[in-house]
């Protein structure tokens, strides 16, 4: 039976664009803020073995050059492609935000964990999840509390399948995974609470298990979540390849310039390589 918390979770108002904007691109500074009762996500493994990637090199043209990795020790991460983000009716949509560039990843993603799963390569889904009373959502005045509640977090909505479900709570219909990308049997699910994979979650861990050092990232948002977790894996010091089209940013978008190219710039340049996916699927396959 879902609990129902509404009772003390401020009212979420609607919010003008300027509003929409400055939360999507609120600092990454938020992502460093803890509180009390926070606590470590989780992460599954969907139940079915996988076949393991033979040790080979693969050779992806890339900026701001062409990287060899080992598909043995690769990792393929999916960044929040989820409904609340990526889906008609979910958090992203209903406060007006255009949600089609989201959507227009979502096809050649598709491809890119399809043929890497052919290729045996581990697939990581990291979704933006909190707990149904809210208690790793950070401290009263955290950063990362007092946006996330303008944007209605908790509160119970009607999915477009008619179902009841609350805007960014684990196991509801908006932090599920768009259907077009559902993971597969062997695949991880890790949720997170903060903007980049790496905080207080089980992904450095899992990754460093597996004997994993390259990662070849997708989703969204390209200057926030998605940028967020290459830098911290950087930090880390795996190999960060980013697939410009299988990411995506609202902010900016249509502009001369946009945050998402900002940030695929910021990349090339000081975190990791940037790619396409059909660079990827060519090289994997050839």
């Amino acid at each position: 039976m879902k609990r129902d918390i509404r009772k003390g979770t401020p009212r979420a108002r609607n919010l003008n664009r300027r509003e929409v904007l400055s939360l999507i691109g609120a600092t990454a500074a938020a992502s460093l803020v803890g509180g009390t009762g926070e606590q470590i996500a989780s992460a599954m493994q969907m139940n079915s073995p996988t076949q393991n990637a033979k040790s080979r090199p693969v050779k992806i043209d890339a900026k701001p050059e062409p990287i060899t990795i080992d598909a043995a020790s690769t990792a393929v991460i999916v960044v929040d492609m989820q409904n609340d983000f990526g889906a008609k009716g979910g958090m992203f949509d209903r406060a007006g935000i255009d949600v089609s560039m989201i959507q227009k990843v979502i096809g050649p993603t598709v491809k890119v964990v399809a043929s890497a799963r052919h290729a045996g390569i581990k697939i990581v889904y990291l979704k933006m999840g909190y707990l149904p009373d809210l208690s790793d959502l950070g401290s009263a005045e955290s950063p990362n509390r007092v946006l996330h509640l303008r944007f209605g977090v908790g509160q119970t909505v009607k999915a477009p399948n008619g179902a009841e479900s609350r805007t960014l709570i684990r196991e509801n219909w908006g932090t599920d995974i768009v259907p077009e990308l559902n993971p597969s049997a062997g695949d991880v699910l890790l949720y997170k609470t903060r903007f980049s994979g790496f905080y207080r979650t089980d992904l450095d861990d899992i990754l460093r298990k597996s004997g994993i050092k390259y990662l070849v990232v997708t989703g969204c948002t390209t200057s926030i979540c998605v940028e967020s977790t290459v830098r911290d894996a950087m930090f880390r010091d795996y190999s960060c390849v980013v697939l410009g089209d299988c990411v995506a940013e609202p902010i900016g978008y249509g502009l001369p310039r946009s945050n998402h190219e900002v940030s695929l710039l910021a990349i090339q340049t000081s975190f990791g390589w940037v790619s396409a996916s059909d660079a990827f699927i060519k090289a994997l396959e050839a």
